[in-house]
């Protein structure tokens, strides 16, 4: 099995075990070979530690570091605490066995809680992958850094450090018709003596992000300039430095879908450089307009799934709903799922892009709402 194949095994294990989250771990994946950053926004209970957890343990002789961050978090928590048998010989050395420094995946769990004490050397762990504490300097080993919050944050301060993290993914509770699947996932995953992990080794890892640094991007070069001018006049700050790190966002999507050269479906990664949650859709649009130009037998699935809905499935998923309601015999509890899927698929309707269409639906869903609550 090839490292390309060893690490796609992984990923669509953490996807069976984590039901509704496949974007999610797709863009773990993009991340650990583009060796960038990764932020998780969203509320408790959405699964982002047991994600990573999940994805670190399938790393062969990897370590994972995992810490949630208070305000009062001090360096030596993530970092270490001085060496005392150093100390005592007059050398300030970081005894950092089974901390930050020495772990392949870490993972800060509400990163934004982050203080002054920790924030110069965790921007430099971020940024440049080393660990710099007094005279002391080391290289970091990790495969990659994981932040997650579940609010963006308010102080400007703290807007270098989400500047860290290249990569920027919506996490929030899966859809209503999942939950069953969700359930019986979530069973085997708390009986974890039923789990055999599929490894990949971080030597591997560590070779395919060598390879994505040869992936050829001529062929995109001029589309992907187009693509910044275009996010930028939409008031989406692509600075010089992250138009460039870009680049190895592409790189991945397109190793780990078996190509040498990257395709204009690879640009599906960029939806994820968002500052804040309202400019979600304006790059969606923008990038998915650029996507629907090309159909390729080997774009990475994720450049399709997030394209608008189709208007006629949908459309039947709304009647197929009105006709349940109809039902006299559902109960209580079969009616609340009825209404938080008639939600999730009045949302998925606002990104319908042919106008007479989506009011037509909307005025199918609209409809249904009266009708429920003339039942009440």
């Amino acid at each position: 099995m090839t490292n390309i194949e060893q690490l796609n095994h992984v990923l669509q294990f953490v996807k069976n075990t984590f039901v509704g989250k496949d974007a999610i771990i797709d863009l773990l994946g993009i991340a650990l070979i583009a060796k960038e950053n990764a932020f998780l926004l969203g509320p408790p209970g959405t699964a982002k530690s047991a994600i990573i957890r999940t994805l670190s343990q399938c790393i062969d002789g990897g370590k994972n570091f995992e810490y949630l961050l208070t305000r009062f978090t001090e360096p030596n928590e993530i970092f270490g605490p001085f060496d005392i048998r150093k100390l005592k010989e007059g050398d300030l050395v970081t005894n950092t066995e089974g901390m930050l420094p020495e772990a392949s995946v870490v993972f800060l769990d509400e990163i934004f809680n982050a203080n002054s004490a920790i924030l110069n050397s965790l921007l430099m762990a971020l940024n440049e992958k080393v660990f710099r504490r007094g005279k002391e300097t080391r290289q970091l080993p990790a495969l990659m850094f994981v932040g997650a919050s579940n609010q963006l944050p308010e102080d400007e301060a703290l807007n270098a450090l989400l500047d860290r993290f290249l990569l920027r993914i919506q996490c929030n509770y899966v859809a209503p018709d999942l939950l069953d699947a969700v359930l019986t996932a979530g069973w085997k995953l708390e009986n974890k003596t039923a789990i055999e992990y599929p490894l990949i080794t971080p030597t591997a890892i560590q070779d395919l992000q060598k390879k994505a640094k040869t992936i050829d991007l001529s062929a995109v070069r001029q589309e992907f300039i187009q693509l910044v001018h275009h996010l930028r006049n939409a008031g989406i700050k692509v600075s010089d430095r992250r138009a460039v790190k870009l680049q190895n966002l592409l790189a991945a999507s397109a190793l780990i879908s078996s190509r040498k050269e990257a395709i204009l479906s690879d640009f599906w990664v960029v939806k994820y450089i968002w500052d804040t949650e309202e400019q979600v859709e304006i790059i969606a649009g923008i990038v998915d307009t650029l996507i629907e130009k090309e159909s390729h037998p080997k774009a990475h699935p994720q450049a399709l799934f997030n394209q608008s809905p189709n208007p006629e499935k949908l459309l039947k998923e709304v009647l197929d709903l009105s006709e349940k309601w109809q039902d006299e015999s559902l109960s209580f509890e079969d009616k609340n799922l009825i209404k938080d899927q008639l939600r999730h698929l009045q949302t998925r309707c606002n990104w319908i892009q042919h106008q007479e269409h989506k009011v037509h639906i909307q005025h199918q869903i609209e409809a249904l709402w009266k009708s429920m609550l003339q039942t009440l």
